[in-house]
């Protein structure tokens, strides 16, 4: 009886039931098994691609296609702030209106290992937001600057609800950004403009007051006229000396004579006046009006150049704001998943079992290798 016992003993236990084995393999795969054989909910994906482009017309050059395709391959602005927008908080709040993204993953069917907040005692936003960014990824291609939107839920209809849902806030976010840098880029054109406007109004009055106070229209196409009228004046006045010579001769003691010499008189005198007019009077000749007037009239043309500069400019603006403006456009649509493709159930109780079996077979050696340092 005693030596039975003690073969009984001797005899090495089957290994399947060692508790090495037992807790290495046949413990993580039974939970394994559970729970994704009975408690993990099915889980729908809806997928999505969308690209930024911009309405860039011009013709591009070789320099601009080799700067283009080296922008291509870091993304561009507006795709990159899409992409961090559909990621941040505040995308998750827009969702959230009304509590119903945390309502969408909180129903009773869908298993407590699964939901948000199962407890109860995790329901703040921060907690929300960790959750969210276990179900929504934003994957891009940057040689093809596409961006594909995968979105992972517990319901078909929330699947694809959520995702698009998503697009429409990156197209709004994308569609502002466009705007706010079109109105900034039309906006300073524009004060350009108004500025330039004011400046000319104010050139072309200073010159309106001007012409009214000193009476003149342009000095220098009144010059010659002035100058014309002196001359006339001096013909006039050598023919009247003229005629009072030849009379002197002629007839020293002629009544005309007195009278020629009041015209000659009068002639010079009107000469006079004319010739201050033209030059000589330094408040209201001419050629001091000329001074003033063609300052204001400088001043005057300058203004006028800026605005038709400011004009072009803000044309151009316009035009290139409109080549410029970005927006989204819709590769794959949110699709209506018909389908749970997650958990994959059989792929992850096989991983868990041949994970198990490496961790056993590792410890198995292990503690061989230290029973035998050990004898």
């Amino acid at each position: 009886m005693t030596d039975s016992i003690a073969e009984s003993r001797a005899k090495p236990q089957v290994w399947w039931l060692r508790p090495l084995f037992l807790v290495c393999v046949v413990l993580p795969t039974a939970i394994a098994m559970l729970y994704f054989g009975v408690l993990a909910s099915d889980v729908y994906l809806s997928e999505s691609r969308f690209i930024v482009r911009g309405q860039d017309k011009s013709t591009p050059t070789a320099l601009g296609l080799l700067l283009n395709n080296a922008a291509l391959s870091h993304g561009t602005p507006e795709s990159s702030a899409a992409q961090s927008y559909l990621m941040s908080r505040d995308a998750l709040s827009a969702l959230n209106r009304g509590n119903a993204y945390a309502r969408a993953y909180s129903r009773p069917a869908i298993s407590r290992f699964d939901r948000f907040d199962p407890t109860g005692f995790s329901g703040s936003f921060e907690d929300l937001y960790k959750y969210y960014e276990g179900h929504v990824r934003v994957d891009t291609d940057n040689s093809a600057g596409i961006t594909e939107l995968t979105v992972r839920a517990y319901s078909a209809a929330d699947a694809r609800a959520i995702n698009e849902q998503l697009l429409r806030l990156a197209e709004t976010t994308v569609n502002r950004m466009s705007e706010r840098a079109r109105q900034d880029l039309i906006t300073s054109s524009e004060h350009e403009v108004f500025d330039a406007k004011a400046a000319a109004r104010a050139a072309g009055a200073a010159r309106a007051r001007y012409r009214n106070t000193a009476g003149v229209i342009d000095p220098e196409k009144q010059a010659p006229i002035q100058y014309e009228l002196v001359s006339k004046l001096q013909d006039e006045l050598i023919e009247a000396r003229s005629d009072r010579r030849q009379l002197t001769v002629v007839a020293p003691q002629s009544a005309q004579i007195p009278a020629l010499d009041a015209r000659i008189r009068e002639i010079e005198q009107r000469i006079a006046e004319q010739s201050g007019l033209a030059a000589g009077n330094r408040k209201k000749s001419l050629a001091a009006a000329s001074e003033e007037y063609e300052r204001l009239s400088l001043d005057s043309d300058f203004a006028a150049k800026r605005l038709a500069a400011a004009l072009a400019s803000l044309e151009a603006a316009e035009t290139d704001a409109q080549r410029k403006s970005s927006y989204v456009e819709r590769i794959v649509e949110p699709n209506l998943p018909d389908k749970a493709i997650e958990p994959r159930r059989l792929r992850a109780i096989a991983t868990t079992l041949v994970f198990s079996l490496i961790v056993w077979g590792v410890a198995t050696m292990l503690i061989a290798g230290i029973k035998e340092h050990g004898s």
